[in-house]
């Protein structure tokens, strides 16, 4: 709390970078029926008109995120990262033929594809399953990794959630900043804040979330209805 005082001191100063899905807005069964509820959003736009910069780093593409946001003011980076890497858009067609291939309900974005389980009747079923689209997804040349109750296939690319991070920061010349996230992923944006002038890490757990999140974050609330009450304090 103290450190979320003095950041919230100097807000020009300071960068706040924020995962949407498990963070902003609560995890659903069916990815289209996520939205940032009208309270959080409000918050948002206040600290927009605060900091120096506040951004979304986000699995989705940066797009839909914005729209399920719903605050213009902010700065929106998707894919993991990815949307800041030129590289990645020569592997968009093939992640769609890929795509095309497994039969499953896929959740395609424009350089990520997601395979959720959340809703399956036997979820030991599922990801065995899913282990053998990521093996063959793997064998094709793409990095397949597991998150909360989902598969994600992306482009073999060095760009993750902590080179977008990193790379806004340098862009504005910023040495404090807060991020916050609720899975695996999320762990690239912690590491990002490494060696700043101040840094807060804020993991919003659940009983899905990793244990290694946690163990890496100054700070830990309870889903993003806890989150919403770090947000007020800033």
């Amino acid at each position: 709390m103290d450190r979320l005082a003095r950041l919230a001191a100097a807000p020009s100063e300071a960068a706040i970078f924020l995962d949407m899905d498990g963070v902003l807005a609560p995890i659903v069964e069916r990815p289209e029926d996520a939205w940032v509820p009208a309270e959080t959003r409000a918050e948002v736009e206040r600290l927009a008109g605060r900091y120096g910069l506040v951004a979304v780093v986000s699995g989705r593409d940066g797009e839909d995120a914005r729209r399920r946001v719903g605050v213009d003011a902010l700065v929106y980076v998707g894919s993991h990262g990815l949307e800041l890497n030129p590289a990645a858009e020569v592997w968009a067609e093939r992640l769609q033929d890929f795509a095309s291939t497994v039969p499953w309900p896929v959740e395609s974005k424009r350089l990520t594809i997601s395979f959720h389980y959340r809703d399956a009747a036997d979820e030991r079923a599922a990801v065995a399953t899913l282990d053998a689209v990521a093996e063959r997804a793997r064998g094709e040349g793409f990095t397949a990794r597991y998150g909360r109750k989902v598969l994600e296939i992306l482009p073999p690319i060095s760009a993750d959630k902590g080179t977008a991070v990193r790379h806004l920061l340098e862009q504005r010349g910023l040495q404090k900043a807060l991020y916050a996230g609720d899975d695996t992923t999320d762990l690239d944006g912690f590491r990002a804040l490494d060696g700043l002038e101040l840094s807060v890490r804020v993991a919003v757990a659940s009983a899905e979330g990793p244990a290694a999140l946690r163990e890496a974050a100054d700070l830990v609330v309870d889903g993003p209805a806890g989150f919403l009450d770090v947000l007020r304090r800033l």
